[in-house]
């Protein structure tokens, strides 16, 4: 049985082990189209013998742009990791000036796009980066040559064993993926990753992956440049699970009904969407059927595992997954069990309801530069605690430094900054990873979250705020959208609101307020009071420095493109509170 040293190995073992007729599976013109085990392999070395014939070297870089998930993604990155060449995959919705940054940064010698839009993108900014020799995209465009062309270039298997050679010599601790990070701040970094980083978090994580080796069927759609899904991506293939790659975010509801996957990942913005949409519908019911709903609900919030709330609690618990849950979990493809949430703290109330509607959602805590697990909540022995991020994995060591900060030593820990070795030594010291994250270590050793460093702030009364902790318990009002907490240096925290327009909208229709436009909404004087109610609810559990005295909510939604948001989803702070300085400067007016 292959011996898993470098990422290349996953897709033989599975070959070896699994067999799978269905172990990449993408939709095409309205089709599931599968790749087994062995076309997977085949096409990777095909890949491979392509690229030497188009003068790829070991150490060469070559980009991956794609808007989907998709099975060319996984054949390319096989095909240029097996020649000892660095896949370094760009996240598609950056600006033009960045993508020209990343592929002159790294030096990309060939560039492989999605769709068009991509395309379109790339050959705006070719002129800029002149390592550049080609572009070829997997969607078929006319201007632009079709992957295709690599499969044929690489059919003759005259030079194959040129390719066993090379991958002969590459080691688990050569470079494998160049990933840059999409920083709140300034210029993206390139995080390297070794073969070691990614291999050991794969094999890892699987330990805390409760799943039928080889029956198991995974939906993925977190974007497969981001280092959290494609680890899980390796570790599926370990694992011999058949993944189906969704057709875009839009597209998940429907095809979660189509591929019934038992195992998914998520981050907690897209689970809070989830289950608003679910709160809406049993909104809609009527008389005993909406009681029942709603009673499931104040059940399912009260919810701890391992049947700590008693034999009575369970008996309620039993009935409510009877007879609601269950139409839950119908509605979601039937067969759900198994919800991975990373990239950003998951509300606690989220954890439990999904839990006792059986989701099995388990948080973990990693980051880029970590490949990226660094503790996992499982099910099993004990080993999930809501509110925290489970247990550091094997072999991962967790330091918490004087002031809070968690350190990290263990074999996923990154190479280093791409030729950044200042900002390398700023994180890496004394043998550990240095996050930025402040967090805590229980005495049974599970691993708590409470801020980042770099955020919080203090007012000018000399009080520490910690923004995270306040915008999580806000974003359980189903009136809030996103929100900012600001204050540093004021003699108060405040908060910048986008309110989730389409509920303030339906709510304003049932109140017979006339809104035409989210701009009016945003003035209007009933609409603020009611806001201010529940500013008011969110800020009862915190302490009297630490409470949101004003707020000011936004026209407009905030989102990645706008550059509110990085492509996780997280704030970009500075950019916020610049494009709403007028709000921020009306709170704070003398």
């Amino acid at each position: 049985m292959h011996n898993i040293t470098r990422l290349f190995d996953f897709p033989y073992y599975q070959l070896e082990k699994f067999n799978l007729e269905k172990s990449l599976v993408t939709k095409y013109n309205g089709n599931w189209v599968a790749t087994s085990s062995k076309q997977y392999v085949d096409q990777a070395n095909a890949v491979s013998r392509a690229l030497l014939r188009l003068g790829v070297k070991p150490d060469d870089k070559i980009a991956i742009i794609s808007m989907s998930n998709r099975t060319e993604w996984n054949i390319m990155d096989i095909g240029i990791l097996q020649i000892g060449a660095q896949n370094v995959p760009i996240y598609p919705t950056i600006s033009e000036d960045d993508y020209a940054y990343v592929l002159n940064h790294s030096e990309a010698k060939y560039c492989f796009v999605s769709c068009q839009e991509v395309y379109e993108k790339v050959k705006s900014v070719e002129a800029q980066v002149p390592s550049i020799k080609g572009i070829y995209s997997f969607d078929k465009l006319s201007e632009c040559e079709h992957w295709s062309k690599i499969l044929d270039l690489g059919k003759d298997e005259s030079n194959q064993q040129e390719v066993e050679t090379l991958k002969a010599a590459v080691k688990p601790e050569n470079l494998a993926t160049l990933i840059y990070t999409s920083g709140t701040t300034g210029r993206p970094k390139g995080v390297m990753l070794s073969h070691n980083n990614l291999v050991s978090n794969a094999l890892e994580s699987s330990k805390r992956l409760p799943i039928e080796d080889g029956k198991t069927n995974a939906l993925s759609f977190l974007p497969l440049c981001h280092v959290y899904e494609r680890m899980l991506i390796y570790l599926y293939q370990f694992r011999g699970v058949s993944i189906h790659y969704a057709e875009s975010l839009e597209t998940i509801s429907e095809n979660l009904k189509e591929t019934s996957p038992y195992v998914m990942t998520a981050v907690p913005r897209l689970l809070e969407k989830v289950y608003d949409k679910i709160l809406a519908k049993g909104a809609e019911l009527k008389g005993i059927k909406r009681k029942l709903f709603f009673w499931a609900v104040e059940v399912g919030l009260d919810y701890e595992p391992y049947g700590k709330n008693g034999w009575w609690y369970e008996q309620k618990l039993s009935i409510a997954r009877k007879l609601i849950f269950s139409k839950w979990k119908e509605g979601l493809g039937g067969n759900l069990g198994l919800i991975a949430s990373g990239s950003a703290a998951l509300q606690p109330r989220l954890a439990r309801i999904f839990n006792a509607a059986e989701f099995g959602l388990m948080e973990g805590y990693g980051l880029t530069e970590t490949s990226p697990v660094v503790s996992v909540n499982d099910m099993r022995d004990g080993g999930f605690r809501i509110g925290t991020v489970g247990k550091p994995l094997d072999r991962t060591e967790v330091k918490i430094a004087d002031d809070g900060e968690i350190c990290i030593k263990g074999p996923q820990v990154m190479m280093g900054y791409y030729k950044d070795p200042e900002k390398t030594s700023e994180v890496l010291k004394d043998g550990y990873f240095h996050t930025g994250d402040i967090g805590e270590l229980d005495s049974d050793g599970f691993l708590k979250i409470t801020d980042r460093k770099k955020e919080m702030f203090k007012t000018s009364g000399g009080k520490y705020v910690a923004p995270q902790l306040l915008e999580n318990r806000f974003k359980q009002s189903r009136f809030i959208e996103q929100i900012m907490v600001v204050g540093e240096g004021e003699k108060m925290p405040a908060a910048i609101i986008q309110p989730d327009f389409q509920y303030l909208h339906d709510w304003a229709e049932k109140h017979n307020i006339v809104i035409p436009e989210n701009s009016d909404i945003v003035l209007n004087e009933k609409v603020l009071e009611k806001y201010q109610k529940e500013v008011d609810l969110a800020n009862e559990k915190f302490a009297k420095w630490e409470k949101v005295k004003q707020f000011r909510l936004t026209p407009d939604v905030w989102t990645i493109a706008d550059g509110h948001l990085t492509p996780t989803m997280k704030l970009r702070r500075k950019i916020i509170k610049e494009k709403y300085i007028e709000l921020y400067n009306d709170i704070y007016r003398p």
